[in-house]
């Protein structure tokens, strides 16, 4: 005999965040029918559809299946009571990432509005106390040079130190996450770990193949798409720079391919993330349900992009207020560099980690 215990303060959680009515699926199966990424075998999300409706929070954190899912939303397009069941497995995603991070108080102020003030404020503080340390805490005089404001010594050493402890501590996460997924799957060993599953998975992810099965939104592959390589890209530059500020090269001349692919990178960031906001607050019949998650990534990616152009163009230019540009640059790549694993950002490493055990136990 099956003993459930719903978790109802679980279940509220996850109503709030979807803004979808669970208690009205009536587990036709039309969503699984129509999803074209759901495995022949137990197929997403009608059982997960049964799960959330139970606030069976046991059963949908840990769960492979929740990660497969691209949110389409055709199974949003086809479900005849409106309960738009992509809602549900991205808000379930949401709280998954909340659930594995670590430390956890991070999460919480970066799930919730209220907590702004206080997220932006410890980015602040720190640099603040860094540049202090630096005895840089001023605005330096003549013509705008940024090492002078924050030396490359201190930046680099600061931001790769906080970012990779921040990166260690999400790591102890993400195994977690592995070992919750065996649990889902006591008779099937995975084949072979992490690492190995991430290279078989790699052309997935760079291509972004999934995303083109999609029907009901198709502009989500390209938005996606070049979101995912503008960042990549942007990060590219990033070490070039680190590198040229060792060599003596820094800032890089407008001539140098590297600032090219910087301003290839930012071109692919401000589509993608056009398409991303304009479907979302114009076609929200298909995009699905916007919560403060997805606001805060599109929001701080935006300006994390708009920013970096401003912050170049400033230091060209001469701007009074580029170094205050430049502050407020550092504190959106904290936003999106350091806060990852705490965000919607962090999907990156959890999806990855998911298609690579999926891929593992020949969940396909």
């Amino acid at each position: 005999m099956l003993t459930i215990t719903p978790n109802i303060k679980f279940k509220k959680e996850l109503k709030k965040l979807s803004n979808s009515s669970l208690n009205e699926c009536m587990q036709c199966g039309n969503c699984s029918v129509v999803c074209t990424l759901a495995p022949d075998e137990k197929p997403f999300p009608r059982k997960e559809m049964i799960w959330a409706g139970w606030g069976m929070k046991e059963n949908l954190i840990g769960n492979v299946d929740i990660w497969l899912c691209h949110q389409c939303g055709d199974c949003s397009e086809y479900c005849p009571r409106d309960v738009n069941p992509a809602d549900v497995l991205a808000s379930v995603r949401q709280l998954s990432y909340q659930h594995y991070a670590k430390p956890h108080f991070l999460s919480k102020i970066l799930s919730k509005p209220v907590w702004l003030p206080i997220a932006v404020l410890i980015p602040t503080v720190i640099i603040a106390v860094i540049l202090y340390m630096a005895g840089t805490l001023h605005i330096p005089e003549g013509e705008v040079n940024y090492s002078k404001f924050f030396p490359h010594a201190w930046l680099n050493s600061s931001f790769s130190f906080i970012t990779l402890s921040t990166y260690l501590l999400a790591s102890f996460g993400l195994i977690r996450f592995w070992n919750d997924m065996k649990v889902q799957f006591p008779e099937t060993k995975p084949g072979f770990g992490i690492l190995r599953g991430m290279l078989k998975i790699l052309k997935e992810v760079l291509l972004h193949t999934n995303f083109g099965k999609c029907k009901t939104q198709k502009s989500r592959k390209v938005s996606h798409f070049l979101v995912f390589w503008g960042f990549i890209l942007l990060l590219v530059v990033t070490i070039y720079a680190i590198y040229a500020t060792f060599t003596h090269q820094y800032p890089l001349s407008y001539s140098n391919p590297f600032k090219k692919l910087g301003h290839l990178a930012a071109t692919m960031l401000l589509i993608g993330l056009g398409i991303m906001i304009y479907s979302r607050l114009f076609n929200k019949s298909k995009s699905g349900h916007s919560n403060y998650a997805d606001w805060l990534f599109l929001i701080s990616m935006f300006l994390l992009t708009l920013s970096g152009i401003f912050t170049d163009i400033a230091r060209s230019q001469n701007w009074s207020l580029a170094y205050h540009i430049y502050f407020f640059h550092l504190i959106s790549i904290w936003f999106i560099v350091i806060y990852l694993p705490y965000t919607k950002f962090g999907h990156v490493f959890y999806r990855i980690v998911a298609m690579s055990f999926a891929k593992s136990i020949g969940r396909e």
